[in-house]
């Protein structure tokens, strides 16, 4: 792939690697200073990054010809494009203040000129500070969406997300399981080794539990050392054996210093009935759950 790199660093543009600018005269920067100002107020209008990517391609788009655009940051894992990605590219770090606000790129079927380029990094400041806005507010909902401990979404976002999965199922006759599931004796790691085991516990079953189930399905802290799983699309067979891969990978891991000592969970799996309410459908996965942890944990039952 043939690529053109360039790097723009809060209002700050390193000149690109393989094609020279033309001289910025006086007249070029009040035309530009003008144009970055009427952007800046039309990109000022949405905090949503997903839209503002768009607004700023569809505004860039008058002013120079491309085919796709891509912005990512990793850190929020905010990965965004719009159109094709083609032949060659050229490629901006946005940075303000030293706060890296993320990498977008610009491609198309042939190179960008020169000139292209110089109104391409003019124009990128334009999206610097409502992308910062932007990123601002996303954190904020995040945070209000996420435990803090563990990092998956927390109890508050569970009735939305339960009322949305339910009526999606019922809308497209499409399947819709539940997995709860328990870290076994949690008090005793608590009590022998620490509430900082504990936390370490905690965080280990999470990013092991995230790591095996699907980008589609949706795990949540359900209180205390519990969890609770939406799986949209898989039926009982599915949940049944995803809840023991499940099983199997936490009791591999090793989250403590020692390198020794392990962990197992007991889980509850049920699927949607056609009478089902929210209710019913958590009653049936807790008290299979609570058949597991009876029976001797470590284990799945399904109801």
């Amino acid at each position: 792939m043939n690529n053109q790199t360039q790097s723009i660093a809060g209002s700050q543009k390193k000149m690109p690697l393989h094609t020279p600018h033309p001289r910025i005269t006086p007249q070029s920067k009040q035309r530009y200073a003008s144009q970055v100002l009427a952007l800046t107020g039309v990109l000022q209008t949405t905090l949503e990054t997903g839209e503002l990517i768009s607004l700023f391609a569809k505004e860039l788009a008058g002013f120079v010809e491309f085919d796709g655009i891509h912005y990512q940051l990793p850190e929020l894992q905010i990965d965004l494009s719009v159109g094709p990605t083609t032949s060659f590219s050229c490629n901006y770090e946005l940075i303000v203040s030293g706060e890296f606000l993320g990498e977008l790129k610009l491609f198309r079927f042939y190179p960008f000129e020169g000139e292209e380029l110089e109104t391409v990094e003019n124009l990128m400041s334009g999206l610097l500070y409502p992308l910062r806005n932007a990123l601002l507010y996303h954190r904020a909902v995040q945070t209000a969406l996420i435990d803090p401990l563990t990092g998956v979404k927390n109890r508050s976002t569970l009735d939305d997300a339960f009322q949305r999965e339910l009526k999606l199922a019922r809308r497209h006759n499409h399947d819709l399981s539940v997995i709860l599931l328990d870290i076994d004796h949690f008090k005793q790691v608590n009590d022998q080794h620490g509430h900082l085991y504990g936390d370490q516990a905690l965080r280990a079953v999470a990013q092991c539990v995230q790591r095996t189930i699907r980008d589609s399905d949706l795990l949540f802290r359900f209180g205390g050392e519990e969890f609770m799983i939406l799986l949209s699309g898989t039926g009982a067979e599915g949940s049944a054996l995803l809840a023991e891969r499940i099983r199997r990978e936490v009791e591999r891991i090793t989250p403590f210093p020692d390198g020794k000592t392990t962990l197992t969970i007991s889980l509850g799996v049920t699927s949607l009935r056609q009478e089902d309410a929210p209710e019913s459908l958590l009653e049936r996965a807790d008290a299979a759950l609570y058949q597991a942890k009876r029976s001797g944990r470590n284990r799945v039952v399904f109801s």
